[in-house]
């Protein structure tokens, strides 16, 4: 068994769907036997009042039926059971029940039986107060300091409470401000009612005050109110405690200390008699009841909290002493003597089970048996641990962590991008400015073989592409089960995407009969969207600022049957020469050579080269494998674009510097603004009036600003996310054009993705800059390296935002002349071999110290020329392919 369970003493379950709450319980010696034995008293919502005495034969027993003292159906629902002196004349114990409109007093008495049914127990009514207003709850005690007797106080649900002196009624006062009622107790040292307002403030009145202020059924102000009969009733002590009570208790030391303690929905707090805070806790999970005590250590004291996790903790003071697993969630708990056993925890949960229970432990009589010792052999089991990992290292370089085949099966998804624009475009607040923007339905379909569950598709397009709908959830899809969703994709903002590709996740659990929740696994697809979405047919331009040329090894193909929806009707016989107009405004234009085996891109915008240039190969590697052709190949010769790509780099970089002044100024102002504020707020609680000294100009100029600030860095992260997007665009042509240059293999190009595009968005926290010049370093140090001393690269020290993009730009220009000079991108430090190939033209070797880097930037500032027309013919032998030759 567990060491920290409770241990089950006696327990019963209450009724059938019957109701409890923290006041439903209630230990104490109520039959007056005088032997210090107490009797369990639980009433419940459905009105039933019980008594119990329990008697087990053994630890762990359950109901008997002579446990069961007495049972009475009350037919009100019983909110509270409380046991005092509540009958004048006489110092017995009686039993208070509180109803909803009536409060009961009982007498418990029990008759010897003379025969072996045993003794006979019943109640008797000595007096009842029918109540004019809905109770809440009830705390009872010697008010005012009486001896011999306890006087009652009750709380109803509009904040009235009412004081009944036994037999008679007293008085009633509301409590000011009173929206709900909270939980009520009374302080006999102190002569106090101490509650939780619905403002979350501890509030303590005196039973004097109480007593002598005006009555609650004279609300109005009368001419008795204004001689001075009645007073105005005042708080004696508040405290704001942040948070709901959910009941409060109070304990006291000795004769000249007591302590408040207050439970509320994440803290417990002990508070002085005077309002200050002895010392609280913040708990772990969410409490349901307490319960405090006095410690056996002089000046502490113990506290029982129960919460939702079934676990019963005791704290004393603030250190946790021992924490015990309950089989149910306790709303009430209490402390007694029952038959013989001192300390008893006595806890209810809210349908009714009821268990004795007591801290401490049971022996294990279970004993290891010994083991045969015998001497090992370690070089045996040394060998035996190499073949063993050997073949956990093969398993997982074939296979990975699970077969891939069962993965699989489990989920298959499949886009389908339609074919056609939609009928009726789905684009709302477009910010294009073209009269109607298309829209473009893609269906995704789930087919799975096995059971599974919480399934949820999200969808993922490039902005400023937007979705009508991203996130899908299904909570169970049944084994050989279909599921087809869609949605449609139009162009919301007036830049061009990145790409035209969509990314869908699928997040799933497959259940087990290990583990019925399920083991979340995830699988994706992606589909291309259509160029036509993005871009329309336009007029061709003959002039443009950036131009760049891709030649091929095939002849040139007819651009209409590469571009069946670009044509011009007007002008189906130029087949060579096709225009593109984006939405955003920017034209691109495309030109076939007739006579050699090249195709040129233009347009005034360099980033808008590139979905053209990407569409265009692709659309060639199609035509060429529906004709059977395996051996067609693209490449480029002309020089690196790099000063049009640094221009865009810096364009982006002033923005993020822009914002970083913007937020200080705002800082500035908003400091201004407050700074302001309290002068006023000074100036107009002042009683002398004061002239304000043109504070008031002075905090409507300065609110004018900071909304005006406050426009400007919207502005400046729009266009900081919009140039953004642009360098994106052209970092993929940068990225295309190396590969294309260099002829990298697939591996070595998504290499040089994750180093180039390492960010989906920038953040102030990490931008572009700082990332890809971490990134970029790393392999000029590993991989572009001449040796292996540089391999150890130190990237621990914290990325942060550069002053300028100088370092930036010469690490991406040292990385094209070293991919030049035969460098090859790799990421296992075992394949990094010296890197002593000279390229055709005498290439010198890479550089590795800096002196050799300063050299290299001038070399490499020669080498990677500004050339606005980037038209090559083929290169000869004796030419470096960095440097161009223009047409």
């Amino acid at each position: 068994m567990s060491l920290f369970k409770a241990r089950d003493w006696w327990s019963a379950v209450l009724g059938e769907k019957e109701e409890f709450d923290q006041g439903c319980l209630c230990l104490a010696d109520v039959d007056n036997t005088g032997n210090g034995q107490d009797k369990i008293i639980v009433g419940s919502f459905m009105g039933y009042l019980r008594i119990f005495n329990p008697h087990p034969i053994k630890t762990g027993d359950g109901a008997q039926a002579a446990d069961l003292l007495l049972e009475v159906h009350l037919r009100d629902p019983i909110l509270q059971v409380e046991v005092g002196k509540f009958v004048s004349g006489t110092e017995m114990l009686h039993l208070a029940v509180l109803h909803s409109r009536k409060l009961c007093i009982y007498s418990v008495s029990g008759t010897l039986g003379n025969v072996e049914h045993g003794n006979q127990y019943q109640i008797k009514l000595m007096y009842e107060h029918n109540l004019q207003r809905t109770a809440c709850n009830m705390t009872y005690g010697p008010f005012g300091g009486v001896k011999g007797r306890d006087l009652i106080c009750i709380q109803s649900m509009d904040g009235m409470l009412m004081v009944f002196e036994q037999e008679s009624y007293a008085f009633g006062r509301f409590l000011p401000g009173s929206l709900l009622p909270g939980p009520l107790a009374y302080s006999s040292r102190t002569d106090s009612f101490i509650t939780v307002s619905s403002c979350q403030q501890v509030e303590s009145y005196k039973y004097q005050v109480l007593a002598f202020a005006t009555d609650a059924d004279k609300r109005q102000e009368t001419e008795q109110q204004k001689l001075g009969s009645g007073k105005r009733l005042v708080v004696d002590w508040t405290l704001n405690i942040g948070e709901q009570a959910l009941d409060i208790c109070i304990v006291s030391f000795n004769q000249s200390a007591s302590s408040v303690f207050v439970l509320g929905e994440r803290n417990f707090f002990c508070l002085k008699d005077n309002g200050q805070i002895r010392f609280m806790k913040k708990l772990d999970c969410s409490p349901s009841c307490f319960l405090p005590y006095c410690s056996v250590s002089e000046g502490t004291v113990n506290t029982l909290i129960g919460n939702h996790n079934n676990m019963l903790h005791i704290y004393q003071d603030v250190t946790l002493k021992w924490a015990t697993q309950l089989p149910h969630v306790p709303v009430a708990v209490r402390v007694g003597c029952l038959h013989d056993l001192k300390g008893v925890i006595v806890t209810l949960s809210d349908d009714g089970h009821l268990q004795c229970s007591y801290l401490g432990t049971d022996p294990s009589l279970f004993q290891a048996p010994k083991v045969e010792s015998r001497e090992l052999n370690y070089d045996e089991l040394d060998t035996e641990l190499k073949e063993l990992q050997k073949i956990i290292k093969d398993v997982n370089k074939s296979q990975g962590v699970w077969p891939m085949t069962e993965r699989e099966d489990d989920l298959k998804i499949s886009a389908m991008v339609s074919s056609n624009f939609d009928s009726v475009s789905q684009a709302t607040d477009v910010e294009v400015g073209t009269d109607l923007v298309p829209s473009v339905t893609v269906k995704i379909t789930l087919q799975n073989q096995v059971a599974l569950q919480k399934i949820k598709l999200s969808v993922y397009v490039q902005p400023p592409l937007v979705l009508t709908c991203d996130q899908f959830t299904f909570e169970f899809m049944a084994p050989e089960m279909t599921r087809t969703v869609g949605f449609s994709v139009y162009l919301k903002g007036s830049y061009t995407p990145p790409e035209l590709e969509g990314n869908a996740v699928v997040s799933y659990s497959r259940p087990t009969d290990r583990n019925p929740d399920g083991i979340p696994r995830v699988t994706q697809c992606k589909f291309r969207l259509p160029l036509k979405l993005v871009c329309l047919p336009g007029q061709p331009s003959k002039t443009a600022s950036h131009k760049l040329t891709i030649e091929t090894n095939k002849s040139p193909v007819s651009l209409l049957s590469l571009f069946p929806g670009f044509a011009s009707q007007s002008e189906d016989d130029q087949v060579n020469v096709m225009g593109f107009h984006f939405l955003g405004g920017s034209r691109v234009t495309l030109l076939a050579s007739k006579t050699s085996q090249r195709y040129r891109i233009q347009s005034e915008q360099f980033e808008d080269l590139w979905l053209i240039t990407n569409e265009l190969i692709i659309r060639l590697q199609e035509y060429f494998e529906k004709q059977g052709i395996k051996d067609f190949a693209c490449s480029f010769s002309g020089s690196m674009p790099l000063q049009e790509y640094f221009e865009l780099i810096d364009h982006h970089f002033e923005f993020r510097i822009n914002g970083e002044k913007l937020e200080e100024l705002l800082s500035e102002r908003a400091v201004q603004f407050r700074a302001i504020q309290r002068r006023l707020l000074t100036r107009f609680k002042d009683k002398t009036p004061a002239p304000l000294q043109h504070l008031d100009t002075l905090l409507d100029g300065t609110y004018k600003q900071v909304i005006a600030l406050a426009d400007a860095v919207e502005e400046n992260q729009d266009n900081l996310f919009q140039s953004f997007t642009r360098l994106k665009s052209a970092t993929h042509l940068v990225i295309l054009l190396i590969g294309l240059w260099q002829k990298l293999s697939a591996d070595q190009m998504a290499i040089l993705e994750a180093a180039f595009l390492p960010l989906q968005q920038d953040t102030p926290e990490l931008g572009w800059e700082e990332t890809v010049d971490a990134a970029i370093s790393h392999l000029l140090k590993t991989c572009l390296s001449k040796n292996s001393k540089e391999q150890a690269l130190n990237l621990s020290s914290q990325l942060s935002m550069p002053k300028d993009t100088s370092r930036l730009k010469k690490h991406i220009t040292l990385l094209c002349d070293r991919l030049a000079k035969g460098g090859r991108l790799c990421l296992s430090t075992d394949a990094v071999a010296p890197q002593t190939m000279v390229m055709p033209g005498g290439c010198a070797t890479i550089p590795e110290s800096d002196l050799e880097e300063r050299s290299m930037e001038q070399d490499s500032t020669e080498l990677f020329t500004n050339h606005k027309h980037l038209i090559v013919e083929t290169p000869r032998a004796e030419v470096s392919p960095l440097q161009g030759v223009s047409e």
